[in-house]
């Protein structure tokens, strides 16, 4: 069986291995664009599926709405007649390999909404054809590749390992991160059955400089799951460290310094005023759901996630209680300039951002307000936040910091003037030790 299943895949391997291939990647955003651009600079020709038109029109002109893909980069391929977005779903008969690389969030309830990933996996259905690999990189609970995708696929009386075959490898991409990007960032891969998991090796194989190989697409599944869990639990420890210590008079930032001079046995992480991303503040809920199935209790997740939510609520009060004892003002009075919007420094993405859930209190509290990010001319649409849809950055200067009662830092980009905030705000809020990093002593400064 394994080798008339190797027999009818043989010509797939052939054009993976020549850069013959045709690549279908589906969404265009911030782990689907990147993995097209890997894949054509890798030699193959690249379809780039997306149901927004503006993206696809724009990525047909050669323009790129990613930081991590350059405009020239896109137009290299574009000229090579290597890449193409579309959204014609028509165009999957012509691919060899299709990689999903679709939105997976969260319900109001903090269920998986899988809907991206059924609706996508639907239109592949409709125009499946023999030998064609489709591959999974959007972060789900374990059963998904299995349970979801496989049956619907089935549903068309083709078989997984005999007629396409199917995979599944966890996307990592670090946005804003200057050492890491796709083609550098160790792939983990797995198949439904011994085939589909050599062809999904010897695609990314391809296009990236390491493939780690595991046994089963459920443990691929659950890798993504464990790493930013870990991540998760961790950061909710220091968040409540930093609470702690607050209390007791002592700087967690100082404390983290001394203790990450340790060479074994630590590992630091920083503190912030809530996380933020499409990874770390969903993906744990993924596992804590599907838990439940087993009569598994995630405490020890849940907790963490309590704390990470609470964060913004921390950063309320100390500068609520701030405004209070340093300028005798009730926050209802009060103007406050929000220092970045973005999830994470450098990057423009705010998806989950803790600054959108700030602003929100903040409004409700009656403060008058408005924010400064240098990534991110004007807030955008989000699934959580719309009413902040549409509002402007401003611009930071001597007379608009002036203008403020109070400055919140709260993504601490590299290119934001920290010294002008020193010089000419009455009072900072600082959520991300950025002053001190910066190596400005203001005695304005309180730490949240």
């Amino acid at each position: 069986m394994l080798i008339a299943e190797q027999s009818r895949a043989s010509s797939l391997f052939s054009r993976l291995e020549t850069r013959t291939a045709t690549i279908g990647i589906v969404g265009m955003g911030y782990v689907g664009l990147p993995l097209a651009s890997t894949a054509a600079r890798a030699g193959f020709k690249v379809i780039g599926f997306d149901v927004d038109r503006t993206k696809v029109e724009k990525l047909n002109a050669g323009r790129s709405y990613i930081d991590a893909v350059r405009d020239d980069a896109l137009q290299n391929h574009i000229a090579e007649d290597r890449f193409q977005a579309t959204c014609d779903f028509g165009l999957f008969e012509e691919c060899d390999v299709i990689a999903i690389c679709v939105p997976t969030p969260l319900t109001k309830q903090r269920e998986p909404d899988l809907s991206f990933v059924e609706d996508t996996t639907r239109a592949i259905a409709t125009h499946l054809r023999k030998n064609q690999l489709v591959v999974l990189e959007s972060t789900t609970y374990p059963g998904t590749t299995d349970e979801i995708m496989k049956p619907i696929l089935e549903a068309t009386g083709l078989r997984s390992g005999r007629d396409f075959f199917l995979g599944y490898s966890p996307e990592r991409e670090d946005p804003g991160s200057a050492g890491f990007e796709t083609s550098t960032i160790p792939k983990v891969v797995a198949g439904d059955g011994p085939v589909a998991a050599k062809l999904v090796a010897e695609f990314y194989g391809a296009i990236v400089q390491t493939v780690v190989p595991v046994s089963s697409i459920k443990v691929a599944e659950v890798v993504k799951l464990t790493e930013n869990i870990f991540r998760a639990v961790n950061i909710a420890l220091v968040n409540e460290l930093k609470v702690i210590y607050d209390a007791m008079g002592i700087d967690v930032w100082e404390v983290i310094d001394a203790a990450k001079t340790k060479p074994f046995g630590y590992m630091p992480f920083y503190p912030g005023p809530g996380l933020g991303g499409h990874c770390i503040p969903i993906d744990p809920f993924y596992l804590t759901w599907k838990s439940r199935e087993f009569e598994v209790s995630t405490r020890f997740i849940e907790l963490a996630g309590e704390i990470n939510v609470s964060m913004p609520h921390y950063v309320l009060g100390k500068l609520t209680d701030a405004l209070d004892k340093r300028l005798g003002l009730p926050l209802s009075q009060a103007s406050i300039l929000v220092v970045g919007v973005a999830y994470k420094k450098n990057v423009s993405d705010v998806r989950e951002s803790p600054a959108l859930k700030l602003i929100e209190l903040l409004e409700t509290r009656a403060a008058d307000i408005a924010y400064h990010d240098p990534h991110v001319a004007r807030i955008p649409k989000t699934r959580k936040h719309q009413t902040l849809a549409g509002k402007d950055c401003i611009r930071l200067s001597r007379d608009s910091i002036a203008a403020y009662d109070a400055v919140v830092i709260v993504t601490d980009h590299d290119d934001v003037d920290y010294g002008l905030l020193a010089n000419h705000s009455r009072l900072i809020i600082d959520t991300r030790n950025a002053m001190q990093r910066a190596n400005i002593v203001c005695d304005r400064v309180v730490k949240a």
